[in-house]
């Protein structure tokens, strides 16, 4: 694990709990306070994190997580609440409820900002060259590639994107009402591209159990396209175009690539 001990130095910061690794990534993760402040220290390992928490900083509070500091590869950010989660809710068959505050979240991201966004942002043709190189190699990817082929060269409503939208992505910093901060996203993968792509995460989540639930995702592909004012003909599309993709990612890093492969079955019946 990362030694933190200059960031809790320079930023003046007291451990408020034990480090540990996030998933997937393996960042490091230390709950801190900052002159009394709960806050969440950060240290990403890889160029792509790093990007990320620059967008947040650039995102300055407004849909994503307020940042207190940023440099290099640390990031200092605002903890949420340790309240109930987006996941917990969507398990209990509060869909509605779940994909409201996931769409508000991803419409204040998206929202015009009075500075440029930082550079280095990548396309979303850059993110689907997985999808591409396995249609290559397997003729199972080539319809998704298809209909991914065709979104991307005709892009609507280009923004900076969050990237990597679910669940479990966005967190509760305390409710409106009480002086919190609502519902606002984490780890933004910091990417340009159309913006109905960042919901198409959505269906396929918060798991695979319920992800599966006959005709759930079809449901929520109409769900969220009424929440956003999304053409759902679209979202269908994307949604199918992402399943296929995050398929070609786990054949890609070597995961089991089974559980993706299902949902990805499922999202061809959108069409």
């Amino acid at each position: 694990m990362t030694d933190v001990s200059p960031w809790l130095e320079r930023w003046n910061l007291t451990p408020d709990g034990e480090p540990f690794l996030g998933p997937y990534t393996g960042n490091t993760l230390v709950p801190v306070r900052q002159n009394g402040v709960a806050a969440m220290l950060k240290i990403a390992h890889h160029a792509q994190e790093q990007l990320g928490a620059r967008v947040l900083a650039w995102w300055a509070g407004e849909g994503g997580t307020p940042v207190l500091a940023q440099e290099g590869e640390a990031l200092l950010m605002l903890r949420a609440a340790d309240t109930g989660t987006l996941k917990a809710m969507a398990r209990e068959g509060r869909d509605e409820e779940a994909d409201t505050i996931l769409c508000a979240a991803i419409a204040a991201l998206h929202q015009p900002r009075p500075t440029p966004p930082p550079e280095g942002l990548r396309t979303l043709g850059e993110l689907f060259r997985a999808l591409r190189e396995a249609a290559e190699r397997d003729d199972r990817f080539k319809p998704s590639w298809a209909v991914a082929e065709a979104l991307l060269a005709d892009p609507h409503d280009v923004v900076v994107l969050h990237g990597d939208m679910h669940h479990e992505n966005v967190l509760d910093f305390g409710a409106l009402e009480k002086g919190g901060r609502g519902w606002l996203a984490i780890d933004p993968w910091g990417v340009i591209g159309e913006r109905t792509y960042d919901y198409a995460n959505i269906p396929r989540n918060p798991d695979l159990e319920t992800s599966i639930k006959p005709g759930r995702m079809v449901a929520e592909v109409k769900r969220l396209a009424r929440l956003a004012g999304l053409d759902e003909g679209r979202l269908r599309r994307w949604t199918l175009a992402h399943a296929w993709l995050s398929a070609a990612w786990c054949l890609e890093d070597g995961v089991d690539p089974e559980p993706a492969l299902q949902l990805a079955l499922i999202a061809d019946r959108l069409l």
